[in-house]
């Protein structure tokens, strides 16, 4: 899946990443209900997501 990700991130225009990225959360998605989780544990790792995310954009912040 990084690898994947890093494709998205370096040979697509934005408009391509866009479109790439809601097939890969739908795709993610669909992958773990199939796998057996609920809605609220999806919901739980998009929250750490966020917050994975919010203390890169903090720390990068601090370094500027």
């Amino acid at each position: 899946m990084s690898q994947a990700l890093a494709t998205v991130q370096t040979e697509m225009p934005v408009i391509n990443r866009e479109r790439a990225l809601r097939i890969l959360s739908k795709s993610l998605y669909k992958d773990l209900r199939q796998n057996g989780y609920e809605p609220k544990q999806i919901v739980a790792l998009a929250s750490e997501l966020i917050a994975q995310v919010t203390t890169d954009i903090t720390d990068q912040s601090t370094l500027a």
